[in-house]
């Protein structure tokens, strides 16, 4: 018997055995999470400590060196990468990730369930996609003309008004006939010329999109070289402001070392995903509750239902825009520039403030509407209208913002401009930095999915009464959204 005894000792000493080393492996789980916690927490404080270290002493050096003061707290750019490939090395930040990939495949895959059981075969056509982008080498030699001034022009014009104006006799008749000079040919090329080929060509959507994108990023492009003396860029750092993902100059950039191809051809194969995704979105979900509705008679119940119905692919095309553009195309430029500095958005998806919302959505824009626009109008009126400072910067992101959409669309509906111009306003003053409880930032998202319900309404329903509807020939159907009057 003692031997029985002894065997059953042993096996309960080995069970105790295992059981501590499991409970040492959990222990040793549990304690490198909270030390990940910690470290981010941590990197978070200081990167916060740092930013406020670095503007200070740029306000310090400012100061001491009598720069003009539209310079103090000036734009400090820094090697960072952006937030979303921060977070993605955390495995569940990860996983929300690869969710929206598997509800892609979930698209891909009921598209074709249903083309099999319809058609009786496999059909993945693109029409739609082939479509918005179509007559793209017109969009090409068009692109190629404005960047081609745009390089071209403008610098060699300063350059030369620079070497002639302290020569010159009359410095002040040589600046006003360069600045005359400058200004037409800004307006027939930037100005003219793209509108005069989207309307004359008849260009579809994205095609549109590309080519009025571009004539903005131009006529935005505000070459400025902080110091007491201003200079004149030398061509290599104009030339590569030109193509970095910055709308701020300056003579240098923080740069990396080398280039990641392999991180470049990811990303544009992101963005490639992202197209094909908003497809989907378009074709299974957007399209076909609005056709249903459209049948309908036109009543207040039918459009709240079309409301409603598109806040969902409204939202989700929302964030393919966002993680398309403002992440995915604007990295890949920069890995290919060696360009250090990505932050070109926040993490907005936290703001619990409209205020915040709009400062960390898309920081390159915000940057020069700040310096440019708001900066430069509390110079002008010496720092003492703020409020008619926000104000003015509201109304231009909305008219900008409106110019885009009625070009690219072919039709005139204010709808971009209202929620701007006027709800945007109203947010901005009421859901302001006060607001800290984390119940802001759930009727910040309520907000968004319905603005951009609003906007996927109202804009199908106008594409589908402009293509529908008969033209009446008045001037008033050009100011007049079609979808008011067309049953």
């Amino acid at each position: 018997m003692w031997w029985m005894i002894l065997g059953i000792y042993v096996c309960s000493e080995g069970d105790r055995a295992e059981l501590a080393a499991d409970d040492l492996i959990q222990w040793k789980r549990h304690i490198e999470q909270v030390k990940a916690e910690l470290l981010e927490q941590i990197q978070g404080v200081l990167g916060d400590l740092l930013d406020k270290a670095i503007k200070e002493s740029v306000r310090s050096y400012s100061s001491h060196s009598r720069v003009d003061h539209r310079m103090e707290d000036g734009k400090v750019f820094m090697a960072r990468r952006s937030v979303l490939d921060e977070l993605f090395e955390i495995n569940h930040i990860r996983t929300i990730y690869h969710m929206f990939i598997a509800a892609l495949m979930v698209f891909i895959i009921s598209t074709l369930a249903v083309d099999y059981i319809d058609q009786g075969r496999l059909v993945l056509e693109f029409d739609l996609l082939f479509y918005a982008f179509g007559k793209l080498p017109t969009v090409l030699w068009a692109w190629l003309i404005m960047f081609s001034y745009t390089l071209a022009g403008p610098y060699h014009a300063l350059t030369l008004w620079g070497g002639l104006y302290h020569s010159s006799s009359v410095p002040g008749v040589l600046s006003l006939g360069v600045t005359l000079l400058l200004g037409a040919l800004q307006a027939c090329v930037l100005g003219v010329f793209p509108i005069y080929v989207v309307v004359r060509y008849q260009l579809p959507p994205a095609s549109r999109f590309i080519i009025i994108l571009e004539q903005v990023r131009a006529l935005t492009e505000h070459s400025y070289s902080p110091g007491e003396a201003p200079k004149f860029p030398t061509f290599s750092s104009y030339l590569y402001f030109l193509f970095c993902p910055t709308l701020i100059y300056r003579e240098s950039y923080p740069r990396n070392p080398y280039i990641r191809w392999n991180y470049v051809a990811v990303t544009f194969a992101k963005i490639l995903g992202c197209l094909f995704y908003a497809y989907f979105v378009l074709v299974r979900l957007c399209i076909p509750a609005l056709m249903n509705e459209s049948i309908q008679p036109f009543s207040t119940r039918t459009l709240v239902l079309a409301l409603f119905h598109a806040t969902l692919p409204g939202m989700l095309i929302l964030l393919l825009a966002f993680f398309a553009f403002l992440h995915c195309w604007l990295n890949a430029f920069a890995e290919m520039l060696r360009f250090a500095d990505r932050m070109f958005y926040k993490d907005w998806w936290n703001s619990t403030s409209f205020a915040n919302y709009y400062r960390t959505w898309n920081v390159v824009v915000h940057d020069w509407l700040y310096y440019y626009g708001y900066r430069d109008f509390l110079w002008l009126s010496r720092r003492r209208f703020r409020t008619a400072a926000m104000l003015s910067v509201f109304i231009v992101s909305a008219m900008v913002h409106e110019y885009v959409f009625t070009l690219c669309f072919g039709f005139f509906y204010p709808v971009m401009f209202c929620l701007f111009a006027v709800f945007g306003v109203v947010f901005n003053f009421t859901m302001n930095d006060k607001r800290k409880s984390p119940v802001w930032n759930i009727i910040m998202w309520t907000c968004l999915f319905i603005g951009q319900g609003v906007q996927v309404c109202l804009y199908c329903q106008e594409w589908h009464a402009q293509i529908h509807c008969p033209r009446t020939g008045s001037f008033w159907e050009l100011v007049i959204p079609r979808s008011w009057s067309c049953n």
